[in-house]
């Protein structure tokens, strides 16, 4: 038995010795990028560099109940569990592929019945014993798997945070839109009171003399208008409650966000350099330890050209009746290697080559494609940060000026100056404006959040 051993530990320290890895050993292609983002000229963020770094990133909007709803992400997210799970597996993978570094072990005792066929009588034999059985890792086939498999654990590892960033980013987008359907639902209140007030004025005026009937009935149409428009935004409020109940786990009925005020200011954060965002971004990192795993695959093709040296041995005791068993007299062993290569393979061996680098090439793209998507999406969302911010000044003033204007229309058809025409022209126009300056207000928080989420959220590949 320690003659056994002794072998087995032999060959241990020959594979290491003399072992080496075929195939190309991994380097992550360069990828140049400009110095700076080309949209970001002007624009200032809001915020301080080190942001992202300080916490979780939805902070920076100052929400209490968003901060709530996003801390059951993890937990309550049915997608985001989905690529845990898958991370786990890919885990156990690694795990699979390092069990090939050592020797299997098996024991086996029991009875066998033995005879030759047609003849008379059979005879019972006990036998009891090990056997191992290591095909050692000569050419680095073992350790490219092993090499491969992490490389796959580390992208299913951004992977799953890619996924928590694109829930988190999707509901933080749901949540503000959430509340600006709160807000325009004020905006109605407000402008339906407003037509209320001129509906009793038209109608006094009537009841006077001094207005027609056609002011009364474009009064009351109009009211009526508001009213409707005012019972039409409860539907995409309710429609997005529910969208914001399915993404932290919950049956829309379970779930509930009381209405709230709409914030009036937008948090932003800066880009930094493109050369950030190839650490900062999950998907980025999926797709570079994918095209590492690609590049391992080639190893572990290329050592299918080599030989395959096995060590077996076993150690076994044999006997008529188990009482005497193990003694040496009934003790056989045996130990050698095994050498084995494949001759003729019709070309087989040179496909899989052929097919693990076209593989590895295609994940070469894939990776430079994501990079650029990603740059896209960041100069996307500071083009539209910044064109937004200049709109919503604009936007504001013509707020202002819209309700100054009905004030002013509505106390001069109050003197007779203007028709009822003229009050109506000027409330439509202040709701149309304060429409528009909410839909602007909200379209710079969504973009916020998507800037965010193209710069990787608070992610970093330090984190794998």
């Amino acid at each position: 038995m320690r003659t056994l051993w002794r072998t087995f530990s032999v060959g241990c320290g020959v594979a290491l010795a003399i072992g080496c890895a075929v195939g190309p050993d991994y380097h992550r292609p360069p990828f140049d990028t400009t110095p700076t983002f080309k949209e970001q000229a002007g624009w200032r963020p809001s915020e301080p560099n080190d942001v992202m770094s300080r916490g979780p990133w939805w902070n920076i909007f100052a929400d209490d109940t968003l901060a709530q709803l996003e801390a059951q992400i993890d937990i309550s997210n049915e997608t985001v569990k989905a690529a845990a799970a898958a991370y786990d597996q890919s885990q156990a993978l690694v795990a699979q592929a390092r069990a090939g570094y050592w020797p299997s072990i098996a024991a086996a005792v029991g009875p066998q019945q033995r005879g030759a066929i047609g003849t008379e009588p059979t005879h019972t034999t006990v036998s009891a014993g090990v056997s191992a059985n290591w095909t050692l890792d000569i050419w680095g086939q073992i350790r490219r798997t092993v090499e491969s498999d992490r490389a796959s654990a580390q992208a299913s590892a951004a992977a799953l945070a890619a996924a928590q960033l694109s829930a988190q980013a999707t509901l933080a987008t749901d949540y503000f839109e959430l509340r600006a359907q709160d807000q325009l639902q004020r905006i109605l209140d407000d402008i339906v009171d407003a037509e209320q007030q001129s509906l009793k004025i038209t109608q006094s005026r009537y009841k006077f003399g001094v207005a027609a009937k056609a002011d009364v009935v474009t009064a009351q149409t109009q009211l009526l208008n508001s009213q409707a428009q005012q019972v039409n935004a409860k539907i995409q409020r309710a429609i997005l409650e529910h969208a914001v109940a399915v993404l932290i786990g919950l049956e829309p009925a379970a779930f509930a966000v009381a209405p709230s005020a709409m914030r009036n200011d937008v948090p932003t954060v800066p880009a930094g350099v493109p050369s950030t965002l190839l650490e900062r971004r999950p998907d980025v990192a999926q797709a570079e330890r994918r095209m590492a795993a690609a590049n391992a695959q080639i190893g572990v093709a290329k050592a299918a050209y080599f030989p395959a040296l096995t060590l077996t041995g076993s150690d076994q005791y044999t006997n008529s009746v188990f009482g005497n068993l193990l003694s040496t007299p009934n003790r056989v062993w045996s130990l050698g290697p095994q050498l084995a290569e494949t001759l003729i393979d019709g070309g087989l061996r040179r496909a899989q080559v052929a097919q693990a680098r076209a593989a590895y090439e295609a994940s070469v793209d894939t990776y430079r494609q994501t990079v650029l998507s990603g740059l896209q999406q960041v100069e996307d969302q500071i083009v539209t940060l910044r064109v937004l911010e200049q709109q919503a000044v604009i936007e504001d003033a013509a707020v202002a000026a819209s309700k100054e204007a009905e004030r002013l229309t509505l106390n001069q058809y109050k003197a007779g100056t203007v028709p009822y025409s003229s009050v109506i022209t000027a409330q439509t126009t202040r709701l149309s404006s304060e429409e528009t300056a909410l839909t602007v207000l909200a379209d710079r928080l969504q973009a916020s959040v998507a800037l965010i989420e193209a710069l990787g959220g608070g992610w970093t590949a330090a984190k794998q």
